[in-house]
């Protein structure tokens, strides 16, 4: 792919989204099987709302960073924090739904705190680099 560091995020970022849409298509049809726990639903509600919003967030992120002109280096890095940071924390709502119990720590907890330092690494350095543009 030939582009910009923020244009290749963007249309990451942007191809992301309908995997979202297809995950609220799915969370609907298994709320009307009844098949899910209310443990399950609520965390497979938290996995897919953090994931289109945290989408929505980096990709103002990414005009946040290329209206300031960042480097490539810059932008690859906070763009991938951001998106790998929406991916990893979103994910590990979905893996505590399949392996996690009600008031029980998971790995699937440790992999969303693993996302949200990515996600705030990527933000502060995004905010750093505004900062000091």
């Amino acid at each position: 792919m030939n582009g910009t560091a923020d244009q290749v995020l963007t249309v990451i970022a942007l191809i992301s989204i309908p995997t979202v849409m297809f995950g609220g298509h799915s969370l609907l049809r298994l709320l009307a099987t009844e098949k899910l726990t209310d443990f399950q639903k609520s965390f497979f509600r938290a996995g897919h709302a953090h994931a289109g919003v945290l989408l929505v967030m980096t990709l103002v992120a990414l005009d946040v960073a290329a209206r300031a002109a960042l480097s490539a280096n810059l932008t690859w890095t906070v763009g991938g924090l951001l998106l790998a940071g929406t991916l990893v924390q979103s994910g590990g709502m979905f893996i505590h739904m399949g392996v996690g119990q009600p008031g029980r720590w998971s790995w699937g907890n440790t992999v969303s705190s693993v996302g949200a330092v990515a996600l705030a690494a990527g933000l502060l350095l995004l905010a750093w680099a505004v900062a000091t543009a």
